[in-house]
């Protein structure tokens, strides 16, 4: 193993939060915040206490305290139906039930309407906003629709979105090669293949958002680097239609690795074919995208 490689493992198993310099593991954290630094109070009367969780912190308004964590309450509760347009948001009840002051209050109402979730009006007040307003391609929005009663729907357009944006990155990537780059593409592959043997599913997640996003990135189109956010936070929602990507094995390794090896001789067409075989659903789960037409 390359000493950047176990560098990078060791660095995704002694530390699971904060945000570090491109380019290291770190930089995507998983783990959830410690229970004691939650809002106090999980949910608001007659909702369920899971939603009160915080979530895996693949957004800017995670791990920012009180402020972020108001921010992914009201958020999972909005996107789960909870709060509704029936009735306004009022800043003073919100304060006094998840006991955060007004200030707080005030500024996760401005990140949830930046959102498109909420729109405040005089006269009016702070109400909930209909789904076609809200940004979904927002990370936190992709992660509260995942793990609420639009899991289902939220994770098919993710497989979806996926097999459109990454087999073009990945045949862009192929004109742009770099052996700084390449050699950083093959130690995520080590990563995860080490891991996988160990078992250890922390860290091959890790490589694996590393190895996406990174390729991505590379493929020279602002617009798709873009689109990076939503390959991260759609590789950190588990539990949807089972890709190479979501179930470790020698096969995913192996295509992994044969985008490398794509990329490293140019070749577009074989990155971009390695690509949809990583990203096609297993026969032993609906199907999400139809195979490609033969032309």
């Amino acid at each position: 193993m390359s000493t950047l490689a176990h560098t990078m493992m060791t660095a995704a198993r002694s530390t699971d939060s904060g945000l570090v310099g491109p380019g290291e593991l770190d930089r995507y954290p998983y783990a959830e915040g410690p229970a004691a630094d939650r809002v106090g109070t999980s949910a608001w009367d007659g909702t369920d206490p899971e939603l009160g969780r915080v979530g895996r912190r693949t957004a800017g308004s995670r791990g920012r305290g009180l402020h972020g964590q108001l921010v992914q309450q009201l958020g999972q509760m909005i996107v789960s139906g909870d709060l509704g347009a029936d009735r306004p948001l009022v800043p003073e009840e919100i304060g006094q039930r998840f006991e955060v002051s007004r200030t707080v209050v005030r500024e996760s109402l401005r990140v949830l309407e930046a959102k498109g979730l909420v729109s405040a009006r005089p006269n009016v007040g702070t109400r909930v906003r209909p789904v076609s307003d809200w940004n979904l391609l927002d990370p936190d929005i992709i992660e509260w629709r995942a793990f609420g009663p639009q899991r289902d729907d939220q994770r098919r357009e993710l497989s979806e979105l996926r097999w459109t944006i990454e087999p073009l990155a990945a045949r862009l990537a192929a004109g742009h090669g770099r052996e700084d780059v390449q050699q950083r593409l093959s130690d995520m592959v080590e990563i995860m293949s080490h891991a996988m043997g160990q078992g250890d599913a922390l860290t091959f997640s890790r490589a694996d958002v590393e190895f996406h996003t990174l390729l991505i990135q590379i493929a020279g189109n602002r617009m798709l680097e873009h689109l990076s956010g939503i390959v991260s936070a759609a590789l950190q929602v588990s539990g949807g239609p089972v890709t190479g990507c979501d179930r470790p094995n020698d096969a995913a390794i192996a295509q992994h690795a044969r985008i490398v090896d794509a990329l490293g001789t140019g070749d577009g067409a074989a990155a971009e074919a390695a690509m949809r075989q990583l990203l096609t659903v297993h026969p032993e789960v609906e199907r999400v995208v139809p195979a490609p037409r033969e032309h």
